[in-house]
């Protein structure tokens, strides 16, 4: 009899344990998933009862809540909800976030496992609960640049502080406004939601971070001089061979420069004159000398295939493991199934000018109760160093020499030392180049670093080059940070 009650003892308490661990983690470790994912619509409903943080430019909010009439307590308003649209996401009534409102939805919302406190004491108060703000690391001065000199050219900007890896401006386009997206009417929003998913350009992609990636051209090339470097084997005047054309190995396909000549003249040219000229055949060469494994290392270094959160989730850069000799060739001057995000190639850019030293970008410089308690402040974190800074030194002057006496001509600015690289990639026969543009300034104390992206030719199909319209775009808003 005593057995029986003592295994029936056993099994009970192993329930209460079991309940005990499994109250645990759903309270402790999931609390703030549950809270934020869309499906948990009572959080949804709860959270307009109390008053939203603010996000943060300048001190000044570029969403915030309001006072509503309504059913609901509080609207979100974004103000220049266009401007900012890549950075702040939206915040729909019965929906995900998305931007900085869904990376930290629990934060804005005040309802992280890290202001059960404030909850409390506002509890105990009377007070009104308040979300938490969150200031942002972007500059007003270089996201109105960004966002003026894209125009209206579909594709993105992004400018980093390469010492910091703080993201000054972040500008997708074409835009939305956030605020149709918000307001307290489902049915409209809805109607909205809708048409923003079948308009032209694809609007709510964030193309600055993610969408359909696109090959990032001849911006990989300083990527590919890195690793050149690096390997101790090579340097800027290292040769290599110089034909008009090269036909790959065990494929059909040929490689020409944009000149469909050689890259300048002798029989063999500098690993420096091929970047300056962007010249793609040594590149190739080069390529296939180095082997498909040494340049995805380099690359990953730099950041691609790495998840990356700024603290929105970004789609990672692409640079397979190539093992065909074709493919690494062509891979070498940023093509085959390389893909890219803007922020990547201003990773590339803030690298070389940081002495070889990536930063990890970031989007959020504090977050703050509404008490003005910080919960989190920003700390300059390494992402990894890629290069010595004697290789960064030499990929740094052959991208300054680029925008001096080469294809990056576009980028100079009087007075400023400037370093670039400029991309024009191909997306398959008969479409349309990918127009790129990434580099830094001022080159002796480079404060900032640059990344542009234009989509579809910049409507000029295969007829515009990075240098004719991407690189000016860059050189509008380099001018505009430096004059500030």
């Amino acid at each position: 009899m005593n057995r029986e009650i003592k295994r029936v003892s056993f099994v009970v308490l192993a329930m209460f344990v079991a309940l005990l661990v499994s109250t645990s983690i759903l309270q402790v470790f999931q609390a703030d998933a549950l809270s934020t994912d869309a499906r948990n619509t009572r959080t949804l409903t709860d959270s307009y009862s109390a008053q939203r943080g603010p996000i943060l430019v300048a001190g000044k909010p570029i969403a915030e809540s309001v006072p509503s009439t309504d059913a609901y307590k509080y609207q979100r308003v974004y103000s220049n909800g266009p401007l900012y649209s890549a950075v702040t996401g939206f915040l729909p009534l019965n929906g995900a976030p998305t931007g900085i409102e869904g990376a930290l939805n629990s934060t804005l919302a005040g309802t992280s496992n890290s202001q059960v406190f404030d909850r409390i004491n506002a509890i105990l108060t009377g007070k009104n609960p308040q979300g938490a703000s969150v200031s942002l690391t972007i500059d007003p001065v270089a996201q109105q640049a960004a966002y003026d000199a894209l125009g209206s050219y579909q594709g993105a900007v992004v400018v980093l502080q390469p010492k910091t890896g703080r993201i000054l401006a972040m500008v997708s386009k074409p835009t939305f406004d956030p605020n149709t997206l918000a307001v307290h009417n489902t049915a409209q929003v809805d109607s909205t939601y809708q048409s923003l998913l079948t308009a032209a350009g694809n609007p709510l992609i964030d193309r600055a971070i993610g969408g359909d990636l696109n090959p990032p051209g001849s911006t990989f090339k300083p990527i590919m001089s890195s690793a050149a470097f690096g390997s101790g084997a090579y340097n800027p005047n290292s040769q290599l061979p110089n034909p008009s054309a090269l036909s790959l190995p065990g494929s059909s396909a040929v490689v020409h420069n944009d000149t469909f000549s050689a890259c300048g003249p002798g029989t063999t040219v500098s690993i420096a004159t091929a970047q300056i000229l962007s010249c793609n055949i040594p590149f190739a060469e080069l390529g296939m000398q180095l082997g498909g494994s040494a340049i995805q290392k380099q690359a990953n270094l730099f950041g691609f295939n790495q998840k990356l959160s700024i603290p929105i989730p970004v789609t990672p850069s692409q640079y397979p493991l190539y093992t065909d000799p074709a493919e690494v060739a062509q891979s070498s001057f940023g093509q085959f199934n390389d893909k890219a995000t803007p922020l990547q190639m201003a990773m590339v850019s803030a690298g070389i000018a940081n002495g070889g030293v990536v930063m990890y970008p970031n989007l959020v410089d504090s977050i703050r109760t509404s008490d003005l308690q910080t919960i989190q402040s920003f700390t300059p974190k390494v992402f990894s160093t890629a290069t010595t800074p004697a290789v960064a030194a030499s990929v740094a002057q052959m991208m300054v020499d680029g925008v001096n006496s080469g294809v990056a001509s576009n980028a100079r600015i009087k007075g400023v030392s400037v370093g670039g690289k400029t991309g024009t990639a191909q997306n398959g026969t008969g479409q349309p180049y990918t127009l790129w543009f990434t580099g830094f300034a001022p080159a002796d104390n480079p404060q900032y670093a640059v990344a542009v992206v234009v989509e579809n030719g910049g409507g000029q199909g295969q007829s515009g080059t990075g240098n004719s319209i991407a690189t000016p775009i860059a050189r509008k808003v380099l001018e505009a940070v430096l004059n500030k």
